[in-house]
């Protein structure tokens, strides 16, 4: 395995995918979507953060951050927000994939994978560029056909904010094939 490194800009924006364990659609049910919410807020409460954009599909999500000048511990924020959810999931009986005898010796639970893939946003042109494929992502995976039709999404607050117009995404099949936004 490589020796990964991530790039750590103290009051950087990242562009994050994050998914659930052998990509169960955990979270394709209001239970789930309010318990994201609540570790969101939890986790913003002890370490604040903005969440600029982000999309909930039912195995994954996609979520653009920017944190304060001078912090750039996205990952202590992401492991809190994954040990909420789960110990609060479980608690209310949610259901989890099969684990390793490996990774139950590491208190390991399945509910989401392990890691999580980040982005360092570099300039506005990126940032744009991975806003974009966030609220594109649901008619990519053949879930909606246009980005209007899909609830779990900021791309209703950038409408009503005039950031995009209402039909946007309708008419640019295929523009991300080339851009895997970690998946």
């Amino acid at each position: 395995m490589a020796n990964y490194r991530r790039c750590y800009i103290p009051g950087g924006s990242y562009f994050f995918t994050v998914v659930t364990e052998r990509r169960a659609p955990i979270l394709a049910n209001d239970a789930a979507r309010d318990l994201l919410r609540s570790a969101i807020r939890a986790c913003q409460q002890q370490w604040p953060f903005a969440v600029d954009a982000l999309v909930l599909l039912p195995d994954h999500l996609h979520a653009i951050w920017t944190l304060p000048p001078g912090d750039a511990d996205y990952s202590k924020r992401w492991g809190f927000i994954k040990k909420y959810f789960t110990q609060h999931w479980l608690a209310v009986n949610g259901n989890e994939q099969p684990i390793t005898l490996s990774k139950q010796r590491q208190r390991r639970r399945g509910v989401w994978q392990r890691r999580f893939w980040e982005h360092a946003i570099r300039d506005e042109r990126d940032y744009a560029r991975h806003l974009d494929y966030l609220h594109y992502n649901p008619v990519k995976h053949g879930l909606v056909a246009s980005v209007t039709d899909w609830p779990y999404s900021s791309f209703h607050r950038f409408v009503t904010e005039g950031l995009y117009p209402a039909q946007w995404g309708s008419d640019i099949a295929n523009q991300f094939d080339t851009f895997d936004g970690g998946e």
